[in-house]
């Protein structure tokens, strides 16, 4: 069900952040209990023989394939876009990953590397993971991403404003965040993890789509609790009712911790159950994983050949 106030309000409720405190807080509460057993439902379906082949094909092509590490190279880079381009090179009917993702000094090398591939560059931005630092700062981190080639912004929120009930200041920074990609798409990252409460999840999943979000995304993958199957459900049930009351669809990726292809397809199945086809193309939904394309390949070979290969291996986050 659209969740209230209908459509020609929303236009009011940024305005001040008194107005945008009492549509935040006036969200229904999220029963906690409820979410964690839907999750756990949705779970335990099982896909079997073309639909598994079907699912694996499709998880692959959704995979934000990621290197985030202080001892990045421009070789490291370069040899996980063309893992990108070419997963399986053994098998030339393995879909391509949805994007590479980089710190923004590396976007360029992966905009290289990529050309011609249609596979998209994302760059994290706005001093990831923490996000301690300074607009300007974030604006400029940004606009340097962009510049090189990035395709694709991943921004962390301000955790600590957001917990102080600075709401408006956090509206504004992904406004402002959100200008400077330009074409660039945005996900924002709310670090799940450190909100402490689903309420806190669902408030920041409205107010970061009210601020032009193009993509709602989980965690940075650098602490301890990322991506999980509730948290990652809060946002497709946020996405679903925003698009219900505006019209407008905003796009869902949970990362950090999803590494078996039997994890991946519990998340598609709840895609598929929660927000349905419109939502089941690497345009609305991603994966922020690395380690998890070389389970998927195995899974994929198996079914093909009826038997395992060895791991093959790429960065982990």
């Amino acid at each position: 069900m659209p969740l209230s106030p209908p459509q020609n309000a929303l236009a009011d409720v940024t305005a001040s952040d008194a107005a945008l405190r009492r549509f935040l807080h006036g969200l229904p509460g999220v029963d906690g209990v409820g979410l964690e057993a839907r999750a756990a439902a949705l779970g335990t379906r099982s896909i079997k023989t073309t639909a598994k082949a079907y699912a694996i094909d499709l998880a692959i092509s959704m995979i934000d394939l990621t290197t985030l590490e202080g001892a990045d190279t421009p070789g490291k880079v370069r040899s996980l876009s063309a893992k990108g381009r070419a997963p399986d090179p053994t098998d030339r009917e393995t879909p391509r990953v949805a994007a590479i993702c980089v710190y923004p000094d590396m976007a360029g090398v992966a905009k290289a590397a990529l050309e011609g591939s249609g596979v998209k560059v994302a760059s994290v931005a706005t001093a990831f993971p923490a996000g301690r630092a300074a607009l300007p700062v974030k604006l400029a981190d940004t606009r340097d991403a962009v510049a090189a080639g990035a395709d694709e912004i991943d921004m962390v929120i301000d955790r600590g404003a957001f917990l102080s009930g600075r709401y408006l200041q956090v509206l504004e920074e992904i406004r402002a965040v959100k200008e400077a990609c330009g074409a660039a798409r945005l996900k924002v990252i709310f670090e799940t993890g450190e909100l402490s409460t689903y309420d806190n999840i669902r408030r920041v999943s409205w107010l970061a789509m009210l601020a032009g979000a193009d993509f709602v995304k989980t965690s940075t993958g650098k602490v301890a609790v990322n991506a999980t199957p509730a948290n990652t459900l809060l946002l497709m049930e946020a996405v679903r009712d925003f698009r219900a009351t505006t019209g407008v669809q905003v796009g869902v990726k949970p990362a950090g911790g999803i590494r078996t292809t039997k994890d991946a397809i519990k998340y598609l199945v709840m895609v598929n159950e929660t927000l349905g086809d419109d939502w089941l193309s690497n345009h609305w939904f991603r994966f922020g994983a690395s380690s998890l394309l070389n389970d998927l390949l195995m899974q994929r070979q198996k079914l093909r050949t009826g038997r395992y290969s060895g791991p093959d291996y790429v960065t982990v986050d």
